[in-house]
Parts: C-alpha cells; sequence; structure tokens
C-alpha cells in the first residue's frame, strides 16, 4: 500500500512540476506549484518527517503561495503586454538547463540505492519531540541569537515604516 501511494505521490510530483514549467498562463503555474508542495508533503509524510511536512503545508501552501497568487493578479500579465523574448535568450536557457541536468546527473551519479534495513532503521528520526530536544540543547545558543536577530529586524521595520508627525508620503 505504501509502495502504490508513494508512486501516485511520485506522478503527481512530476506532473504538477512539468505543469508549473510549461503552462503559459501564471496563475495556473502557480496552482500546479501549490500541487507540487502538496505532493511533496505526502513524500514527507511517508518518511517520517512530520514537522517538515507541517511546515511545508502551512508556510508554502499557505502564505508563500497566496504571495505569490496575489502578485501575479496585482501585476495583470496578459500574453499581449508581454514583450517578445529574443531567440537568444531561449537559447541561453537551454543551454542554462543542460548544464544543469549534468551537473545534476554528476551529483547523483555515486548514490547509494540499498534498501532500508529494519533492523537499523531508528523510526523517530524525524519526529517534533527529537526535533525539539536536538534544537534546545545542541543548538540553544544559535537558536536564541536568532531569535534577537529576527527581534530586531521587526523594531527596525517598524521604525523605518513609521512616520514622524508632519511628514508626507513620498511616493
Amino acid at each position: 500500500m505504501t509502495g502504490n501511494f508513494f508512486y501516485f505521490l511520485t506522478f503527481l510530483t512530476l506532473f504538477a512540476a512539468i505543469g508549473v514549467v510549461v503552462s503559459k498562463n501564471p496563475v495556473y503555474s502557480v496552482l500546479f506549484m501549490i500541487l507540487t508542495f502538496f505532493a511533496l508533503t505526502g513524500h514527507y509524510i511517508l518518511l517520517n518527517a512530520q514537522f517538515l511536512a507541517a511546515v511545508n503545508f502551512i508556510v508554502y501552501m499557505g502564505a508563500i503561495m497566496v504571495l505569490f497568487l496575489f502578485v501575479i493578479m496585482f501585476l495583470n500579465m496578459r500574453e499581449d503586454t508581454e514583450q517578445h523574448k529574443p531567440v537568444l535568450s531561449k537559447i541561453a536557457a537551454a543551454i542554462a538547463g543542460g548544464i544543469l541536468f549534468v551537473v545534476m546527473i554528476a551529483a547523483l551519479k555515486d548514490v547509494n540505492t540499498q534498501m532500508m534495513q529494519p533492523a537499523v532503521f531508528d523510526s523517530q528520526i524525524g519526529m517534533v519531540e527529537n526535533l525539539g530536544k536536538v534544537l534546545f540543547r545542541d543548538y540553544l545558543l544559535p537558536f536564541e541569537l536568532a531569535s534577537v536577530l529576527f527581534l530586531a529586524a521587526m523594531a527596525g521595520a517598524v521604525m523605518l515604516g513609521k512616520r514622524e508627525p508632519g511628514e508626507q508620503n513620498r511616493f
């Protein structure tokens, strides 16, 4: 059952990823990307990585895709107003894609594809509880420094966005 579900999710991921690239309408491309992220969330669940699945679902499928869709609809992109792309840029894109394909093949040629051995498999590897233990035991200082950095960034954004009394909008 798990094997069939894996193959279904793999087919769905590849189909949606190709739809992202091939789709001429940017809104359809974003919808295909949401479908791709949904299928990847299923893969994370199959890998017993519940935290990654939840983050992928909430952050990427929820917030970032809504932002992408909002920006695309806000820009009101139409095919008749889009500039024609020269042949040289299409050739450059094809060459860059080919180079990326060669690099991916070179990186994956030495991958070990052995089957999982149930005797040595740790089923608790992707659990949120273990991630929290490692995060707060081994990486407590970097975690706290990152939180202070985010706090300073939020305070800076509020200070930059705040208008002084009598100041007019410059835009």
